[in-house]
């Protein structure tokens, strides 16, 4: 993974193998739980002798206006996506939450190039979800489906990756002076949320781009019927500042949309650099979120714990968190990669992790999201405000090739035990 330009990929992607403690499943899966119960607990044990190297990513307000730029491969949280397959990005009923049929919001996107296959020398993550926790708790019981039974998700993570050389950037290392630039557009994006395709157009003056009616209805209600008539007498204005989705300049769309998440660039960081007791990190004092709101978040999801296997979980969790508690991502790509999981329930088994829908292959453990994030976008700790404990990534083993742009792969959501009651 790295936050900004290719740099220093984990190279290496295995399955991983955790716990399922659905309380509705038949005799058959609650044994096959069982075996994989014990199978985890050994490798805690195995965990405690070793662990495995782990990346982790903090957020910070980017130093510069460029650097967010799909051309410098950024990781990044919050804002509109900086697709890097800026053509043929998810349409249609993909980017779109199957519960209320309202477009998903950008969460955050990681580069995480695998240097020994060229057909990923460029290689992005994207992760969206619905703001509403009504559809998020009835995704929950969603992912527990296993094929071929369908699912209906409120959150969506998809791969893309390039090769050396492709159409849309040089094969040049970009030099990250604000003079870089694109070797050609993207596709008309939607001018209230910068994210989805545009392929919808106001009809009065051809130039606004929407990817979905809704959208459409909100940004005229917003300003866009005074800014149309407008548009129609300065087409040339309307076209500099706006533009029609991705453009070759240095320039970034302008959003209309003020509901998207703040914008964060993404740093990373080597978690064994935060292995002394009293870390330079845990001392700053002029961190984005404070040591107290972090420890707010814990107390939080320690007060929905239920009995000691939760609570065994829980040190384990704090342990290896209080090392850095600003941390948001956690990224591992190695042989016996394993999410940290706050609680011992509501975590997948082996069998619950689908296949890989397009070689058919094991799809294995590659990132993980923290709650802190909630905190950098400045979620409410309110009862029907979105909450998890946890937000896991699954990902194609063999990182494999297909002919679509970007291939949906698995996610994995733990709510606390509290979220997960409520109907």
């Amino acid at each position: 993974m790295d936050g900004s330009v290719k740099g220093d990929p984990i190279e290496e992607l295995k399955e991983l193998q955790i716990t399922s403690l659905d309380d509705d499943d038949d005799e058959e899966r609650e044994q096959e739980m069982v075996t994989d119960e014990y199978e985890d607990d050994d490798d805690d044990e195995e965990d405690e002798e070793e662990q495995e190297p782990v990346t982790l990513g903090f957020i910070e307000k980017p130093k510069n206006s460029w650097s967010l730029l799909r051309h410098l491969f950024p990781s990044k949280a919050g804002g509109s996506p900086a697709w890097l397959d800026p053509i043929n990005i998810p349409s249609g009923r993909s980017c779109l939450c199957d519960m209320c049929g309202e477009p998903l919001h950008f969460v955050l996107q990681v580069y995480a190039p695998i240097v020994e296959k060229e057909s990923a020398f460029h290689r992005t993550l994207f992760l969206f979800m619905c703001p509403s926790m009504a559809c998020l708790l009835r995704d929950q019981h969603e992912q527990w489906k296993r094929p071929p039974e369908k699912t209906s998700r409120s959150v969506k993570v998809f791969r893309c990756q390039l090769p050396h050389s492709n159409p849309f950037y040089s094969s040049e290392a970009p030099k990250c002076d604000g003079t870089d630039k694109p070797s050609g557009p993207g596709v008309s994006l939607c001018n209230w949320c910068g994210t989805w395709k545009g392929d919808k157009v106001c009809s009065s003056c051809r130039k606004a781009h929407y990817c979905s009616q809704k959208h459409q209805v909100v940004h005229w209600r917003s300003g866009h019927k005074i800014e149309c008539q407008q548009l129609n007498l300065f087409s040339p204005s309307f076209d500099s500042n706006h533009g029609n989705g991705e453009t070759t300049s240095a320039q970034r769309q302008k959003v209309a949309s003020n509901s998207l998440w703040p914008e964060y660039e993404m740093i990373n960081e080597d978690e064994s650099e935060y292995d002394t007791e009293m870390s330079e990190y845990n001392g700053q004092t002029n961190a984005l979120v404070s040591k107290t709101r972090v420890d707010d978040t814990m107390k939080s999801l320690l007060s929905t714990f239920e009995g000691d296997s939760d609570r065994k979980s829980w040190a384990t969790f704090q342990e290896r968190i209080a090392k850095a508690p600003d941390q948001v991502l956690r990224y591992c790509r190695s042989a016996s990669a394993k999410g940290l999981w706050p609680m011992s329930g509501g975590r997948p088994s082996k069998a619950d992790i689908p296949k890989c829908s397009y070689c058919s292959g094991p799809r294995c453990f590659e990132f993980q999201i923290l709650p802190q994030l909630l905190y950098y976008f400045g979620v409410k700790n309110d009862v029907d405000s979105l909450d998890w404990a946890t937000i896991v990534v699954y990902t194609c083993e063999a990182s494999c090739e297909a002919s679509v742009g970007y291939k949906e792969e698995f996610v994995w959501v733990q709510h606390s035990s509290q979220s997960v009651n409520v109907p």
